[in-house]
């Protein structure tokens, strides 16, 4: 007997301590966005072949085409080599030599998959030729296939580029005839004029938010710093000038800092302006969001007075733009209202990658040549704190009452009311405002975000787990056998599995899930309150279940001598129900202090 009830005991401590294990080995499976070259999904670049990256193309290229033969027939498949120093990316086409602004030729075959991929371009598969992999290589080969519908004469062109800022484009090879074709001259070609780049000049001093609310339409985070004061202080500022509009943009970046204009609180068909650090320079840049990718770079000739600062960590720059821009393409009209976006990330040799948390967004649309205004934004929408803080008081505080007091305070608690045990009421109240609150926080996330986010990682598919198991014990222990009945017990396993199963897994997602840029809890203390608070439930009911079973060891002793074991059993229950109440006091204080710090961070965002 003694055997058993110790045997009972340790397999409790030890799921106990199982639970908290797992939840915290999943702690630390952070998801990361790392930002890499292109994996040559370059199908929007077919026509033009120029890689979005924002830099001038180089014009004298070190690579080469060649062809296994100079004359083709319809049907013919002919190898095509791309060769030179050491590059990244490449886009090949054929198109006819007598009109090379066309479309595509032919169709290419792949020699080597690992290397080379068949792009779609004009709805056509096989149309060009990219990358797979931002590895280096030195040599391509592909096989060209000439259609029924092939021109006289054929000229290969490739895009290469050797590393972000660095690359060719419309690299010219060679033209291949059919046998009876005239001979092919090309046109004298007809040199273009360079483009002139607006000047850009070195800002003397740093920003004032002195004007904010007065001539300047201001962003800010934290609402009121100062630029010129505080390195901290992210600093978005407009001031009309006639029919233009002057922007400063400050914030403390290693890499880039940007804003956008937006219809919606999405990204995604925004008009967006990055100041962009490479070494010791800024490079401000207008572009486009066409999704959440990568922005597509904009020519700057919109802009006039660019000019910027680096000083302590801090990127600064400003410009000037007309109000409206008629023919411009992807330039916003400012005289309209819009969701305003600040955004801040790592960059690389010119090169940008995701923001590593959720941008500043303004809480409302504005118009920034309207009445200048002081205004914030928040990194964490409504509804997502709204989602998280329903999470934690459902899964880290009513489930976790609920199970110790359904687990330690049967007999504390026996007392009839309302029909049933006191202890079996508050445990069943408990886990359905558990429920509840996992339903409505469950469907938050989707409201926001209008359907499933592919970018969270595994925090919505374990959110989905816990939201199944939440609704299936309710609905399991509608239907529980009567005490003495044979399934009982069967009953009994199963709701404990399910229970301590959806426990762990919501303790893994809320570990996921704050790391999650759409929420943007301040680190690393927001893990170190989770890892106490489990542990702070954890140990609580370790403790609970040596003093469970000292007190059965002390009964047992009592009956086997007996002597006095009336008596001695009643002062045992009553001072075992005294810890009881003591330790639970205790438990609930800690438990109501883990989550006033948890929410009021929450709160703060």
């Amino acid at each position: 007997m003694e055997d058993l009830v110790y045997g009972r005991h340790c397999a409790r401590c030890f799921m106990a301590v199982l639970g908290f294990t797992l939840a915290t080995f999943l702690l630390v499976l952070y998801v990361s966005s790392v930002a890499n070259y292109p994996n040559g999904k370059v199908g929007r670049s077919c026509h033009g072949m120029v890689p979005e990256h924002g830099h001038t193309a180089h014009s004298d290229p070190v690579h080469n085409i060649s062809v296994s033969q100079m004359t083709f027939r319809r049907g013919d498949q002919i190898e095509v080599t791309l060769s030179g120093p050491p590059f990244r990316g490449f886009l090949l086409e054929a198109r006819n030599a007598e009109d090379l602004s066309g479309p595509p030729i032919g169709s290419f075959t792949l020699i080597d998959s690992q290397v080379s991929q068949l792009l779609t371009c004009e709805d056509v598969q096989g149309y060009a030729v990219s990358h797979t992999s931002p590895s280096k290589k030195t040599k391509v080969k592909v096989y060209w296939n000439a259609l029924s519908n092939a021109p006289n004469n054929v000229k290969f062109l490739v895009t290469v580029v050797e590393k972000y800022k660095t690359y060719w484009v419309k690299i010219p090879g060679p033209i291949i005839s059919q046998p009876n074709a005239l001979p092919f001259t090309t046109p004298e070609a007809t040199i273009a004029p360079l483009s002139t780049l607006p000047p850009v000049s070195h800002l003397t001093k740093s920003f004032s938010a002195s004007d904010c609310g007065n001539k300047k339409f201001c962003i800010r985070s934290p609402l009121n710093c100062d630029p010129e004061k505080e390195h901290a202080c992210f600093f978005l500022s407009f001031a009309r000038d006639d029919q233009s509009v002057v922007v400063e943009m400050s914030g403390p970046s290693q890499g880039y800092l940007s804003f956008a204009f937006s219809h919606d609180r999405w990204m995604g068909d925004d008009d967006a302006y990055l100041c962009i650090r490479e070494d010791q320079t800024v490079h401000i840049q207008p572009s486009h969001l066409t999704g959440r990718s990568h922005p597509v770079m904009d020519s700057r000739g919109a802009l006039e007075d660019m000019a910027w600062r680096l000083a302590d960590g801090v990127i600064q720059c400003s410009f000037r733009r007309n109000i409206t821009l008629p023919g411009v393409k992807n330039r916003f009209d400012l005289n309209t209202s819009y969701y305003i976006f600040l955004a801040d990330g790592a960059a690389d040799n010119g090169r940008i990658y995701k923001h590593s948390r959720q941008p500043l967004i303004t809480y409302e649309k504005h118009n920034v040549t309207g009445y200048p205004k002081n205004v914030g934004g928040s990194r964490s929408l409504f509804l997502l704190k709204t989602h998280g803080a329903l999470m934690f008081v459902a899964w880290m505080t009513t489930v976790s009452i609920g199970v110790l007091i359904a687990r330690f305070f049967k007999s504390v608690w026996s007392k009839a009311f309302l029909g049933q045990a006191a202890w079996f009421q508050v445990h069943r109240m408990l886990m359905l405002t558990t429920t509840a609150l996992t339903c409505i926080a469950f469907v938050l996330p989707f409201i926001y975000r209008g359907g499933w986010s592919s970018y969270a990682g595994y925090h919505p598919y374990l959110g989905c787990i816990v939201m199944i198991l939440a609704v299936l014990q309710p609905l399991l222990a509608a239907f529980r056998p009567p005490l003495h009945d044979p399934r009982r017990h069967i009953f009994n396993w199963t709701h404990w599995s399910m229970g301590t199963a959806a426990r762990i897994i919501a303790v893994a997602a809320m570990f996921l899930g704050m790391d999650l840029p759409g929420l943007d809890l301040p680190g690393p203390w927001k893990t170190y309150v989770m890892i106490g608070f489990v542990a702070w439930h954890v140990g609580t009911e370790i403790l609970l279940e040596i003093h469970a079973y000292r007190l059965s060891r002390k009964v047992e002793i009592l009956d086997d001598a007996r002597i006095q074991i009336l008596q001695s059993c009643t002062v045992a229950e009553a001072e075992g129900h005294a810890f009881k109440k003591v330790v639970f006091a205790v438990y609930i204080c800690g438990n109501v202090t883990f989550l006033i710090i948890f929410l009021s961070a929450i709160n703060r965002l």
